[in-house]
């Protein structure tokens, strides 16, 4: 759809993939192919090695220096919800915090459990108790060491944001097909993603033993395919596994965008044709 849309007006194309960014995984991330990104310019796509994990901060920097030198109009797409907050709301620029308390942090969740570690992070950030999934001992251990280190919560500190881009600078759109076609996709394309070789880049990058906590090696789908060459799994027990995480996190996406992005007009087709006229009867002018 954005490949369209940048021909049609002779755009260009910013990746919002927080896994597309990197090297390593060009086919599990299912990140553009050299003949698609031959069509027009593309950015930010698999130009990070995977041992350099950039964060939301990194990549912001990098995007609005795209968007401000650009000289035709820029499609920024992706699946990564947090990026297009980012850029569309701001970032906090959260000082920086070191190991130790970042170790010290998750220690603690270690020694407390999630629940104990919920109930004291309340009493000092009860907005980021809250809003944080069960489970996402990331985020939680980050709203608490962001307090450990500077006295003010994260919450706070989010709030003290501006947008990077200008307002009625930008236009927003969100895919959001029915659930059981997307499903179907899904399914279909990891399949084709071993049929294209994915099982020999998953074997490169477990060869690099890199440290697991790293962004790269959260790509959905490594975790299963890298079971499956350790002896693990079966080809089909790693196949069926990998297309269960894929729509776990497919609806994930989803969730968040509901609450996230509930103001953005959403195309439900699931086809690039069907997308793109329901795109055309959103902005008509498109047409001429």
């Amino acid at each position: 759809m954005a490949l369209k849309l940048a021909q049609h007006v002779g755009g260009e194309i910013l990746n919002a993939d927080a896994l597309q960014l990197y090297t390593d995984l060009p086919l599990l991330t299912a990140r553009p192919s050299p003949s698609e990104e031959a069509l027009v310019p593309h950015h930010l796509f698999g130009k990070v090695d995977g041992a350099d994990g950039w964060s939301v901060g990194h990549w912001l920097r990098e995007a609005t220096s795209r968007l401000n030198g650009a000289s035709s109009p820029m499609i920024v797409v992706g699946g990564t919800g947090l990026y297009f907050k980012a850029l569309t709301e701001g970032l906090a620029e959260i000082p920086p915090i070191s190991p130790e308390v970042r170790e010290a942090s998750h220690r603690l969740y270690d020694q407390l459990g999630e629940q104990a570690f919920r109930e004291g992070l309340a009493a000092v950030d009860v907005a980021a108790a809250g809003r944080i999934g069960p489970g996402d001992r990331q985020r939680l251990c980050r709203a608490w060491e962001v307090y450990s280190a500077t006295g003010v919560s994260l919450t706070v500190w989010q709030a003290r944001t501006d947008s990077s881009l200008d307002e009625g600078s930008w236009q927003a759109v969100l895919l959001e097909p029915p659930r059981h076609s997307l499903y179907g996709r899904c399914d279909a394309r990891l399949e084709t993603m071993l049929e294209d070789g994915v099982l020999q880049e998953v074997a490169a990058l477990t060869a690099r033993n890199l440290d697991p906590s790293l962004p790269i090696m959260k790509a959905v789908g490594y975790r299963e395919f890298a079971a499956h060459l350790a002896g693990a799994l079966t080809r089909e027990e790693a196949l069926e596994a990998a297309r269960q995480e894929t729509r776990r996190y497919a609806k994930r996406q989803t969730t968040w965008a509901r609450g996230q992005m509930a103001d953005w007009p959403r195309l439900s087709g699931i086809s690039t044709q069907e997308q793109w006229g329901q795109f055309i009867a959103l902005n008509p002018a498109l047409t001429a």
